[in-house]
């Protein structure tokens, strides 16, 4: 959860587009990010696949009005309404966006090709039928953010009983890296989002390499079966909590629309 979901910038950027904030070039960029290029397949109308912009702008036509995030995992389909096979296919992938004004939904499939340290990634984005239904387990951004806080509070006290928190070299360098992408001012969300959401996405962002941290260190201190089962009951939870702010953050300008806020 440290790096950014490419659903993320792609519902983010969409939503300032269609909201007439961005330009299509600038989304494009902005959501293909580091990437060589995204492409989307399936496309009503096209044989084969097709640019951002295009695509972006066929959408539009078609009557989507906004671009909501799901971010499933095993036994959690967050922010997914159906049918089987897009769930299915997005829990492969582990993200999905889903299109609000009309039932389409995009899946993501990357392709990496290169040496080491020098990887091109090319990303694929699958446009399937959704069914038009509430999204599974995504809070409000109010609810995120207290679940978020509590949930922190809770895991951190259990890893540091374990040392497993985080720390040494390889956690100190990825804090920096962290700190140093935030401090070259980093676009978190797009043009359009309330503070809010801006403020609950870096929180869960913080939170995930905290998760990622913990994880990455192998057993640490947990040096009995016990203790690292305690480890993974307490990191289960928090990552799932994690992911649900991750969802409502960007989601978030679409569940405005929807309560009339704007």
């Amino acid at each position: 959860m440290l790096s950014e979901p490419r659903s993320g910038r792609l519902a983010a950027w969409g939503n300032a587009l269609l909201a007439g904030l961005a330009s299509p070039d600038d989304a494009a960029l902005a959501i293909v990010g580091e990437d060589a290029v995204h492409r989307v397949a399936g496309l009503p109308g096209e044989s084969a696949p097709v640019g951002l912009t295009l695509a972006l702008g066929r959408l539009r036509r078609l009557g989507v009005s906004g671009l909501r995030v799901a971010l499933p995992a095993p036994g959690h389909p967050l922010g997914l309404s159906g049918p089987p096979e897009f769930n299915a296919r997005a829990l492969e992938a582990e993200e999905a966006v889903v299109c609000h004004g009309a039932a389409f939904g995009l899946v993501p499939e990357v392709y990496e090709a290169g040496p080491a340290g020098d990887v091109h990634a090319e990303v694929v984005w699958h446009v399937l039928p959704v069914r038009e239904a509430p999204p599974a387990d995504v809070p409000s951004l109010g609810e995120a953010e207290r679940e978020l806080a509590e949930a922190l509070r809770e895991a951190t006290g259990v890893l540091s009983k374990l040392d497993v928190a985080g720390s040494g070299p390889v956690a100190e360098a990825a804090i920096d890296a962290y700190r140093a992408r935030a401090e070259r001012g980093r676009e978190v969300l797009a043009p359009g989002y309330p503070p809010r959401a801006v403020r609950v996405l870096e929180l869960a962002q913080r939170v995930g390499l905290l998760v990622s941290l913990a994880y990455g260190r192998g057993h640490g201190g947990a040096v009995s079966s016990a203790e690292m089962a305690a480890r993974a009951e307490a990191l289960r939870p928090v990552e799932r909590t994690a992911r649900r702010a991750q969802v409502a953050s960007y989601n978030a300008v679409v569940e405005e629309r929807e309560r009339g806020v704007r």
